[in-house]
């Protein structure tokens, strides 16, 4: 008996379930704005220098005509394109830029009078507001690396409230951060203010969304988690799209942060309709207040609840309190168990290599779209609907072909269709759109794959310890993602190429880890060791399953 069972005469995914459940996937919409922001907000379009000779109030990017850029900044050998973070020390007469005069070779001069920026695509942006460009490139890939800090940082304050404080109040007060936050990072003076308030805005979405996912998904029967969890995640992907449309129509970065925050508000009425976790009360001893959520719950759906079920949920609850009291003086559990065995150790590093991989590479390439050439919001707005087909492939074969083929299978999609990228022909754009975007479905599918799979894999005693080990990898992929946009302006593909690497390998050294699909989880650390030896698991466990599973994954 347990609080699945009370879901189960509630109906796994009734009237109420439903209504509570929509309301709640839309702040991943929001949360998915502020986590793709950056791509805008620190955008960086073409620049030049400004050169002696020319008016700086009257001066404009195009002034100076592409063919005369060869008399003015010097041919980088490495990238083959115009260095223009510095000029030719010259005398920039009319007769010189007309070519009458011949070109006396005097080195060249850093820039020192400004520098001027290419607005066809891009108004402005706080890139070029902070002339983050050429020596202070690296610092728009440094406050985006910080946002990643933030999302880490606030997975883990954010996480620890929600299982002290209740789901609830966790979820309203980072709502509420994000708000603050996300304004005064559209009136932030400068690049300092701005980049902390980011940070803190790349916390609060982790207490946003996360808080979110577990309290939809810990009011669903096991039969509909599957779904309830990946059909979230595509309303991320929604509002992924929907961020391109914001700055379709936005063209000045504070005002577009300021768009892009508000919604945000909306969520605030949840206070009044949203309830707090019933199987987090009932963990807490607060059975009254749950009774009253579950009784809530059995009108709207049309049943009743027996008496009988929560008699046995408050023995329930007394039986755990005196477990937890008798393991109180046990020392946890730590991911420096999951590392004392070989078997189990070369499996846990295995895991947070894809999970470093996964974040790394989907993160690379949804900031990466500016650098593919073409149409920069085109490009941005595909990236995002190719992952809607990526989720709806799991739904249909997560549960048929298995975890590690799925797992194994996508990433080396991913792989080989980013590594394709060398050979595409100079100027082909379409096909480099083409391949990264493949990339981008299949690297998508893999990313939904293996929190499952992950989970099944740890034994139950460090479960919980080994995916929030995971996921703190997998933050790490995300804070260097940035700086692959960097290389992109060495050599196009390069950014590709690097994720391409990274997806292929991690995708064979998948096949090193056992199949879990229809398979006892592993209970103790000695069931961890066992299983997958020879991939052929053989586990003492008796009492793991799949509804075990998505327990667990809805505890963490």
């Amino acid at each position: 008996m347990g609080y699945d069972d009370v879901i189960t005469h509630l109906g796994e995914f009734g009237r109420y379930q439903k209504r509570i459940y929509y309301l709640l996937c839309l702040p991943a919409i929001v949360c998915a704005f502020h986590k793709l922001a950056g791509v805008f907000l620190l955008a960086t379009p073409d620049t030049r220098c400004q050169l002696p000779h020319e008016d700086a109030a009257t001066v404009q990017f195009a002034s100076l005509p592409l063919d005369k850029w060869p008399l003015a900044y010097p041919l980088d050998s490495v990238t083959g394109k115009a260095k223009t973070c510095e000029y030719y020390d010259v005398a920039y007469s009319a007769d010189y830029l007309n070519g009458t005069e011949p070109f006396t070779q005097n080195g060249t001069v850093a820039c020192s009078a400004g520098f001027l920026y290419d607005q066809s695509k891009y108004l402005n942006s706080a890139v070029t507001e902070w002339n983050l460009v050429c020596g202070r490139g690296f610092m728009a890939a440094t406050s985006d690396s910080l946002f990643m800090l933030g999302v880490l940082l606030g997975s883990f304050i954010f996480g620890q409230m929600s299982d002290k404080l209740g789901r609830k109040p966790t979820f309203f007060a980072s709502l509420i951060l994000q708000l603050i936050f996300g304004v005064l990072a559209a009136v932030a003076p400068e690049y300092f203010s701005y980049t902390i308030s980011r940070m803190i805005v790349g916390a609060t979405t982790s207490g946003v969304f996360l808080v979110a996912y577990v309290i939809a998904l810990e009011m669903v029967g096991s039969s509909y988690r599957l779904f309830a969890g990946v059909a979230m995640q595509m309303f991320f992907s929604v509002g992924f799209m929907l961020t391109a449309a914001f700055a379709y129509f936005i063209h000045d970065w504070r005002w577009l942060q300021i768009a892009l925050t508000l919604p945000g508000l909306l969520f605030v009425c949840y206070y009044w309709i949203i309830p707090e976790s019933a199987r987090w009360l009932l963990l807490k001893g607060r059975k009254d207040e749950a009774f009253v959520i579950i009784e809530k719950a059995a009108k709207e759906n049309g049943v009743r609840i027996p008496s009988e079920i929560y008699e046995q949920l408050v023995e329930e609850v007394a039986e755990k309190k005196k477990q937890d009291e008798l393991t109180a003086d046990q020392p946890a559990a730590t991911v420096f168990d999951l590392l004392r065995h070989p078997n189990l150790r070369r499996k846990t590093l295995l895991i947070f290599f894809d999970w470093f991989v996964n974040s790394g590479v989907y993160y690379g390439l949804s900031w990466n779209t500016n650098n593919l050439g073409g149409n920069q919001l085109l490009n941005f707005m595909i990236s995002g609907a190719v992952e809607i087909p990526a989720y709806v492939l799991l739904l249909f074969t997560l549960n048929r072909w298995g975890r590690r083929s799925i797992l194994c299978g996508t990433m080396l999609i991913a792989g080989v269709s980013l590594l394709l990228t060398i050979a595409v022909p100079s100027g082909k754009t379409w096909m480099i759109v083409a391949c990264a975007m493949i990339g981008k479905l299949a690297i998508t599918a893999s990313y939904g794959t293996i929190y499952i799979f992950s989970a099944e894999q740890f034994p139950t005693v460090v479960r919980n310890v080994g995916l929030g080990a995971s996921s703190m990898v997998a933050r790490v992929g995300g804070i260097l993602a940035p700086y692959l946009k960097l290389l992109g302006e060495i050599w196009q593909p390069l950014p590709l190429i690097i994720c391409g690497a990274l997806s292929l390998t991690a995708g064979l050294l998948s096949l090193l880890l056992p199949e879990t699909l229809n398979k006892p989880m592993p209970e103790t650390i000695e069931d961890g060791e066992n299983f997958g030896k020879n991939q052929d698991p053989s586990l003492s466990a008796e009492g793991g399953s799949n509804q075990e599973l998505k327990e667990m994954l809805n505890q963490s």
